[in-house]
C-alpha cells in the first residue's frame, strides 16, 4: 500500500475550539477518510501547541500553572474533535516528553551543521503572535495585529535563515505545488525575493518552553519547536522511529493562510539546515468570516461548533463548509445559510432523492433491486444518466485532489439534480398502475437507473458526509461502505435482487426554529461575558493556526450624520443604505392557483430555503397557474404583511413590465439556490 500523510496546523491553546478551527480539521478528516477508501496507508495527525510567553501570562492571569491551563483546553479540541467523528491517527501536544526529546534533537543537528549561533537582540517583540517584529519603535502596533509591541533585549540563539533564500526559491521553481494556491505561492516568493535575514530562535527571559540543548536559561523558540511537531509525532529523535521512517515526508500540510511564511520559509528551511526530506505540499486556506468579519472572541463574532452538532450534526456543517466556501478563499458563515444549503441540498436533494427511490423499489418490488431492461423498455434517457454519473466520478476525483471540495460536490449533485428531473419524466408512479410487462420492465430499468446513480454520488459523498452516507448505504443493502474500493467506482455495480434495509429519511427538513435555536444557544453562551462587562481575551484567527493574528481595529463610523458614510438622496434617488434595507430573495414556487373572483391574482406558496411562504402576486393574465411550479423567482422577503381579497401576502414577486403591458417576472440563466440573497 502507498503511503499518505496528512496534518493539521497544531491550535494554540490560548482559547477553546470554536467552528474555524472545526475547518481545517473537517477538510483533512475528509481528505484522510477518501485516502483510505482509495487504497492508501493513511496517516492523520492533529494536536495542540502549548508553549510561548502568551501561554505562561494566561495561566498567571488564570491563576493557574500553565500545565493545568494546557491540559484543560487541550482536552476541549480532543474533546470536540472525537464528537465530531474525526479519524485523526494521533494527537500531538507539544508539552509531551516525546516532542520535547524530538525537537531537541533537531536544534543539535541543525546546529552541527553550522546554522545555529548565539547573539542578542534588541528591539520589538509581539507577544500575541510570538513574533520579533523589525522596523518600528517602542510601543508601536505589530504590523500582523495590530496590538502593542514590547521592546525585548536579550541573548538568544540565531538561526541563519539567510543562507537559504537561493535554495528555497529553486525549491518553489521546480515544485510549483509545493504551496497551493498559487496566491499564496506568489506572496512567499516574494518575500523571500526582498531579502531573508537571520532570526532569533530562543527566549531567555522566560521559561514556559522547552530547554535548549546544555542551556536551560534558555527555552526554544515557539514557533521553531512547534513547526517540529509533524516529525516529533512520528518519533523523530526516538529510538524507535519507524513511523518516521514509514510516513514521512508529509504529503500534505492543510494551514490557515495567516501561517503561511512560517511553514513555506521557515519550516523548509529549518528542515534543509537538518538535511531532512521536505513535505511534499502545503495547502493554505482562507479565513472563515461571520458577519462580514473574521471570526474573533474579542469581537464576539465566534460560533460554537457545539451549537450546529446539536441542532442539525456533524454531516450537515462538514457538507456547508466544504460545498459553500471555494477552498483558498475567504468564505462567509451564517445559521440562514447552512440552513438553506441543508435544506436546498441534503434535504430536498440527496434525501428526497433517496426517500422516493428506495421507497418505490420497496413498494413495487418488495424491496429489492430490480432487473433493468436491455432491450424494447430502454430509452436513450437511461444511458444518459450513465454516462453522466461516469463522468461525475472522473470528475469529482480530478476536483478532490486539487482540493476543489466545492467543485466536486457540485459535480455530485449535480448528478442528483438531473436523476430528480429523469424520475420526474419518466413518471415512475404512472408506470406502477400499468400491468403490462412492457410498462413494469419501463418500471424496473427506470428504478434501478435511479437507484444505481444514488449509489455513485452516496459513496462519491460518503468522505464528506460519512454518518448520512453509511445510513443510505445501508438502506441500500450494500454493508459497510467505508470497505467500498473507492478507486474501482464505476456504473453498473449495484447487484440485481439486492433486498433494501429499512427506508427512513436521512435529511428531515430544518425550519425557521432551527435558524432561531442556533441563534439562541450561540446568545445565551455569549451572554455570562457581557454580563461580566468584561473585554474577552484575544482569539486565534478564524481558521485554525499555532499563532494567527487578528485583523487591526479600524475605526468606527460616525452614528449620527448620513452624510459620513453616505451622501443625502436628491431628485427621488435612494442610497446605498435605502437599498440594503431591501431584502431581495430567491424562492422556489410550490403552490400556485387563481384567487377566486379575481382575474388578475393568483395565490403562491413560495420556498424559501428556510420557510414556506403564501403570496398574492398580480401575475394571473400572463402566467397559468401550471407553468409557474417550481419555478424559481425573486421576492421582496421583507416586506410588510398586507391582506389582499382576504389573503395573507407576505412578501412581493420581482417583475418588470412597460406601463400597462404585462408583467415579466425576474428569472436567471444560471441554477441559482433557493434562498440566495441578492446583492
Amino acid at each position: 500500500m502507498k503511503k499518505f500523510y496528512i496534518t493539521t496546523p497544531i491550535y494554540y491553546v490560548n482559547a477553546r475550539p470554536h467552528i474555524g478551527h472545526a475547518y481545517t480539521t473537517l477538510a483533512c478528516d475528509t481528505i484522510a477518510r477518501r485516502q483510505r477508501m482509495m487504497g492508501f496507508d493513511t496517516h492523520f495527525l492533529t494536536g495542540t501547541d502549548e508553549h510561548g510567553q502568551k501561554i505562561q501570562r494566561a495561566a498567571e492571569a488564570a491563576g493557574k500553572p500553565p500545565q493545568q491551563l494546557t491540559d484543560e483546553v487541550s482536552a476541549e479540541f480532543r474533546a470536540l474533535w472525537d464528537r465530531m467523528g474525526s479519524t485523526y491517527d494521533d494527537y500531538i501536544r507539544t508539552t509531551s516528553d516525546r516532542h520535547k526529546r524530538g525537537v531537541q534533537e533537531l536544534w543539535r543537528r541543525i546546529k552541527e551543521h553550522g546554522y545555529i549561533y548565539k547573539g542578542s537582540y534588541t528591539g520589538q517583540y509581539c507577544v500575541f503572535d510570538e513574533l520579533y517584529v523589525d522596523a518600528i519603535g517602542p510601543g508601536d502596533p505589530c504590523p500582523e495585529c495590530g496590538r502593542p509591541t514590547e521592546t525585548v533585549k536579550e541573548e538568544n540563539y540565531f538561526f541563519k535563515l539567510s543562507a537559504f533564500a537561493e535554495p528555497l526559491l529553486e525549491l518553489y521553481t521546480k515544485n510549483p505545488d509545493f504551496i497551493r494556491p498559487e496566491t499564496r505561492r506568489n506572496e512567499v516568493i516574494a518575500f523571500v525575493r526582498s531579502g531573508l535575514r537571520d532570526q532569533s530562535i530562543s527566549r531567555s527571559t522566560f521559561s514556559w518552553g522547552i530547554p535548549v540543548p546544555d542551556e536551560p536559561k534558555h527555552v526554544i523558540y515557539v514557533w521553531f519547536e512547534a513547526l517540529a511537531n509533524y516529525i516529533t509525532a512520528l518519533g523523530y529523535g526516538q529510538q524507535d522511529d519507524s513511523q518516521y521512517e514509514k510516513y514521512w515526508p508529509a504529503d500534505v500540510h492543510m494551514i490557515g493562510k495567516e501561517i503561511v511564511r512560517f511553514h513555506c520559509v521557515y519550516w523548509p528551511a529549518f528542515l534543509m539546515a537538518a538535511r531532512l526530506p521536505l513535505p511534499k505540499s502545503i495547502v493554505a486556506h482562507g479565513w472563515l468570516l461571520f458577519e462580514e468579519s473574521k471570526m474573533s472572541k474579542s469581537r464576539g463574532n465566534i460560533v460554537r461548533t457545539e451549537t450546529i452538532l446539536d441542532v442539525l450534526g456533524a454531516d450537515a456543517l462538514r457538507y456547508f463548509l466544504l460545498r459553500e466556501v471555494v477552498f483558498g478563499q475567504d468564505g462567509s458563515f451564517s445559521f440562514d445559510a447552512l440552513v438553506q444549503r441543508y435544506n436546498s441540498d441534503l434535504a430536498n436533494g440527496l434525501g428526497n432523492l433517496a426517500s422516493r427511490t428506495l421507497a418505490m423499489i420497496t413498494r413495487y418490488f418488495k424491496g429489492e433491486v430490480p432487473y433493468p431492461s436491455h432491450a424494447a423498455a430502454r430509452k436513450p434517457a437511461d444511458d444518459a444518466i450513465a454516462k453522466l454519473a461516469e463522468k461525475t466520478i472522473t470528475d469529482y476525483h480530478s476536483f478532490f485532489e486539487q482540493c476543489h471540495f466545492s467543485r466536486a460536490l457540485e459535480t455530485a449533485w449535480a448528478l442528483v439534480a438531473a436523476v430528480d428531473k429523469y424520475i420526474v419524466e419518466n413518471e415512475p408512479w404512472s408506470l406502477a398502475e400499468k400491468q403490462d410487462e412492457i410498462s413494469r420492465a419501463r418500471l424496473a430499468t427506470v428504478l434501478y437507473t435511479s437507484a444505481e446513480a444514488l449509489r455513485i454520488v452516496t459513496v462519491l459523498a460518503h468522505p464528506v458526509m460519512p454518518d448520512a452516507t453509511s445510513r443510505i448505504w445501508g438502506q441500500l443493502g450494500l454493508g459497510e461502505i467505508v470497505k467500498f474500493p473507492l478507486a474501482d467506482l464505476r456504473w453498473g455495480q449495484l447487484h440485481l435482487g439486492t433486498k433494501l434495509g429499512k427506508v427512513e429519511p436521512v435529511f428531515p427538513r430544518a425550519d425557521k426554529s432551527a435558524i432561531e435555536r442556533m441563534q439562541k444557544m450561540e446568545d445565551q453562551e455569549r451572554a455570562p461575558a457581557a454580563a461580566a462587562g468584561a473585554a474577552p481575551a484575544p482569539q486565534t484567527s478564524a481558521l485554525p493556526s499555532n499563532l494567527a493574528p487578528a485583523t487591526p481595529p479600524t475605526a468606527a463610523a460616525p452614528a449620527t450624520t448620513p452624510s459620513a458614510t453616505t451622501p443625502p438622496a436628491t431628485d427621488n434617488k435612494i442610497t446605498i443604505d435605502d437599498f440594503a434595507k431591501i431584502d431581495l430573495r430567491v424562492a422556489q414556487i410550490k403552490v400556485a392557483e387563481k384567487v377566486k373572483g379575481a382575474d388578475k391574482l393568483l395565490r403562491l406558496e413560495v420556498d424559501l430555503g428556510t420557510e414556506v411562504r403564501q403570496i398574492v402576486a398580480g401575475i394571473a393574465e400572463a402566467y397559468p397557474p401550471e407553468t409557474l411550479i417550481g419555478r424559481k423567482v425573486v421576492i421582496v422577503a421583507n416586506l410588510q404583511p398586507r391582506k389582499l381579497r382576504g389573503l395573507e401576502s407576505n412578501g412581493m414577486i420581482v417583475a418588470a413590465s412597460l406601463e400597462g403591458g404585462k408583467p415579466v417576472l425576474a428569472a436567471f440563466l444560471e441554477d441559482v439556490p433557493i434562498g440566495a440573497r441578492l446583492k
